[in-house]
């Protein structure tokens, strides 16, 4: 097993699965249940490395694809001393694997995906051929074509795993093939075992230094997720992780996940990673059935996208999705912070009104001064679950939060 690197659960909900953790690692430690800021090019848009250090992420996600891809690359990183000094980022970091990018600039480019999200519902999923794809699949890799100067580059896991081990982040994701919504049981059978045999390539050639997390597959398939979730739980992956379609709604995605756990008995001391979810109700329901860590990259997207978190005390709710568009007329007479509830720089110094003028007139200070709002906001939250689960109160802080 990875030297220095550790999970220890150390408090269990009474009524749940929800649980507090520690994962240790050679950076410090990771109180979980948390959601893991993303910074996919080794920055967090529209922040600076004093801003990061301000908010004071307990961790932070990068990309493994966009990372070698684009300049300087994930070689002259390593030779600078890793994404650590990089980024002046002194704790953990996680990596993804550059799996997820055979959806996103294959398929999810090809198709109206992009628009209807990655819970379709019962929207139908077409093809448009008026877009192209950046990416060839192959049986040992993928033929990436870069988005930023389109020179082809081969990936596979061998590759995968040298490229995190130069980035030199503490946890990361095996290499595998991240299945769209909408496949077939067959089509999504296949795509799980390419990436099976992608993730035991990926253990031969990873760095024994970094913590390699194992991903369940099998779509929105019962038997396949029972399936993925008996592989890689007998394998010595130091965590697990969550990936690919997880049906066609939120609701499908909870049933999933009941059976995941259920079948990861064998798994119980390792940390569960949920990879591209973090919205606040399913960062509560998912939590609640046993998972740990999350990342996503909504927290920040939406709020440069005029979309600031609110929590109950604010009327926020599962309607409105927690958040407020501050564009809205409606907000340009408001004298008052986004969030009585929250304690971030921007509540205290600007108000509704203020935000809402710099973000109608596409001022750069908006994006910043919103994003440090909505991850503030919901490191806040995350510290608010893991004492709930301390105080033995987590039900109640779920029905507070996600009252109808």
């Amino acid at each position: 097993m990875t030297p220095n690197f550790s999970f220890e659960i150390t408090h269990q909900d009474k009524k749940t699965n929800a649980r507090v953790g520690i994962i240790k690692t050679r950076s410090g430690n990771i109180e979980t249940p948390y959601l893991v800021p993303i910074a996919t090019r080794a920055e967090i848009i529209s922040l600076s490395k004093e801003d990061i250090s301000a908010i004071s992420p307990q961790a932070i996600l990068a990309n493994t694809y966009h990372l070698h891809f684009l300049s300087p690359g994930d070689k002259e990183i390593k030779k600078l001393g890793g994404l650590h000094k990089f980024m002046n980022f002194s704790k953990p970091i996680f990596t993804d694997s550059g799996g997820f990018q055979a959806l996103s600039l294959g398929f999810g480019r090809t198709t109206r995906l992009r628009k209807i999200g990655f819970f379709p519902g019962k929207n139908e999923i077409k093809t448009d051929n008026k877009e192209k794809t950046f990416v060839t699949l192959k049986d040992d890799g993928i033929l990436f074509k870069s988005v930023y100067d389109e020179t082809e580059k081969f990936m596979g896991p061998k590759e995968s795993m040298q490229i995190q081990s130069n980035l030199g982040s503490e946890i990361i994701m095996a290499f595998d093939q991240c299945n769209p919504p909408g496949q077939t049981e067959e089509e999504t059978k296949k795509s799980m075992e390419i990436s099976h045999k992608w993730e035991l390539e990926s253990l031969k050639h990873k760095n024994p230094e970094q913590a390699l997390y194992g991903i369940i597959h099998g779509g929105a398939y019962p038997n396949l997720r029972v399936e993925s979730c008996k592989f890689i739980s007998s394998l010595s992956f130091e965590g697990i992780a969550i990936g690919g379609s997880l049906g066609k709604t939120k609701k499908e995605m909870y049933f999933l996940l009941d059976g995941i756990i259920s079948n990861l008995k064998e798994a119980d001391k390792k940390p569960r990673h949920m990879l591209g979810i973090g919205w606040v109700d399913d960062l509560f329901e998912c939590v609640e059935r046993g998972m740990d860590t999350f990342d996503c990259v909504h927290t920040t997207r939406l709020a440069r996208h005029g979309g600031l978190y609110i929590s109950p005390k604010e009327e926020g709710n599962q309607k409105n999705k927690y958040h407020i568009k501050i564009r809205k007329i409606k907000h340009a007479s408001e004298n008052k912070p986004i969030d009585s509830w929250c304690d971030c720089s921007t509540c205290k110094s600007y108000s509704r009104k203020d935000l809402h003028n710099l973000c109608r007139i596409k001022n750069p200070q908006y994006a910043k001064l919103a994003t440090i709002h909505n991850i503030s906001f919901m490191e806040k939250l995350m510290k608010e679950i893991r004492d709930s689960i301390k105080e033995n109160r987590f039900q109640e802080l779920k029905s507070y939060w996600l009252q109808k």
